[in-house]
């Protein structure tokens, strides 16, 4: 390590900026500098202090230098000048950093031909760093320790091995760097899944006839004034107050993705597949495939014309259509699957309805509603050891029965009327046994 000055000038003065920087060499014997601890404006004595702390005066030349370190256990090379012996039972581990998964991703990173394709596309556009390192530090940092970019520039990137690994220093994990590598690569996001898709036929001999579709959001804190897509909507993470997006995903039974798409945050499920059927035929031709998809995400109008056009397809049935269905599906016989699992088949006009019976999901689900009921009658029983208003009672009331869910139907409340006290006799609850057997059959 050194200290290095940085002049500048300012208001017509000239001004001298310190900082402890740190020098290492690379792959193919090239030297990179990291800035360790900035000092800013020290004066004469604190320079001197500082250069006391990471450098040793040599007498005979009267000037600062770095010395070499060896072990105490053995000789000091002769044609070593500049040398020290060093204790090893004295030496303490004061830096440590993360190296092997570090290497592991940049091996996965060279067997997915990933350098290649991005030097191609990114190589040509002007940087300090290449592009290519920077998107791979990026990406590595999601296969080890997903973080934000801030996080990777303010401290992942120091705790980690990916300078020695990418031959750079820490101008590869600049902030505003890290930020405007990911706009430069959005316009090859279609070029970059066919790529991938072809390293998934090569690799790992994928298929790609049954695809499966859904749907995901995400939200974001604060206004989002330059996000255009960042809209009020469903929130599957339960912050409707805040704004999001919707992202669209299509894997293989493998999970290996194929596509992805991300909607403004108030865009229906409903329709999101149409436009992406047509980008997967756009991106990939025709093939037969069998689309795997929640029954909230096709409309029967979009499911007509997949029939139209021999597009294979698996829903759940939509609710409003299962009583018709009962009737035909009553008498008919169970076939078992697995061990386990039993189904009965009706075909009606162009579709086949599969009902299925699960022994380990019945038990799965009881698990859930014996789980939502303890959560619902220990609070209502805390509701009744408390001392509160009726309307904090109320209020309370509501939020138990919005976290059971339709648990909560179960349970009676007789709650206290207008002018009345709370107590336990005006504040009662109690079980519908009969319904509760019922919802566990």
């Amino acid at each position: 390590m050194f200290l290095r000055c940085h002049s500048r000038k300012k208001n017509g003065k000239r001004h001298r900026y310190w900082s402890v920087v740190e020098s290492r060499r690379c792959r193919g014997g090239r030297p990179v500098q990291r800035q360790v601890l900035y000092l800013g404006e020290i004066n004469d004595s604190q320079e001197a202090a500082w250069r006391k702390t990471i450098e040793v005066f040599d007498e005979q030349k009267k000037q600062y230098e770095q010395l070499s370190l060896f072990p105490s256990d053995r000789p000091i090379p002769p044609d070593e000048v500049n040398a020290l012996s060093v204790v090893l039972t004295n030496l303490c581990l004061r830096h440590p950093r993360s190296f092997g998964d570090c290497w592991l991703g940049c091996v996965l990173w060279d067997e997915l031909g990933l350098s290649g394709f991005w030097d191609t596309r990114l190589g040509s556009q002007r940087g300090k760093v290449p592009w290519r390192k920077v998107l791979q530090l990026l990406v590595i940092n999601r296969l080890c320790d997903p973080g934000s970019e801030f996080a990777v520039h303010r401290s992942w990137f120091l705790g980690s091995a990916m300078d020695e690994l990418l031959a750079t220093d820490f101008a590869v994990a600049e902030k505003d760097r890290l930020y405007r590598c990911l706009d430069r690569i959005l316009p090859y996001k279609d070029e970059l899944c066919r790529f991938l898709v072809e390293k998934w036929k090569t690799l790992f001999d994928a298929e790609f006839d049954v695809l499966l579709y859904d749907l995901t959001s995400t939200y974001f804190e604060g206004s989002c004034a330059r996000i255009p897509k960042a809209k009020f909507g469903y929130s599957r993470d339960k912050r409707s107050d805040c704004r999001q997006v919707v992202i669209a995903l299509i894997v293989t039974t493998d999970g290996l993705p194929l596509a992805y798409e991300v909607f403004p945050g108030n865009t229906v499920d409903k329709t999101t597949l149409k436009p992406f059927l047509t980008k997967i035929e756009k991106l990939y031709g025709k093939a037969r495939r069998v689309w795997v998809m929640d029954r909230g995400i096709p409309t029967e109008e979009t499911l007509e014309e997949m029939r139209r056009e021999g597009v294979a397809y698996l829903v759940g049935t939509p609710r409003s259509l299962l009583g018709k269905l009962e009737k035909d599906l009553v008498d008919r016989p169970w076939e078992q699957v697995h061990d386990g699992v039993q189904v009965k088949h009706l075909a009606q006009q162009d579709e086949l309805y599969v009902l299925a019976r699960s022994a380990d999901r019945r038990k799965k689900e009881a698990a859930i509603r014996r789980r939502k009921l303890k959560q619902l009658i220990h609070g209502l029983n805390r509701l009744k050891r408390r001392t509160i208003s009726r309307d904090t009672l109320l209020k309370k009331v509501a939020v138990l029965q919005r976290d059971a869910g339709r648990v909560a139907a179960l349970v009676k409340i007789r709650e206290p009327k207008v002018n009345e006290p709370v107590n336990r006799e005006t504040f009662v609850c109690m079980l519908d046994r009969t319904a509760w057997r019922k919802a566990l059959a």
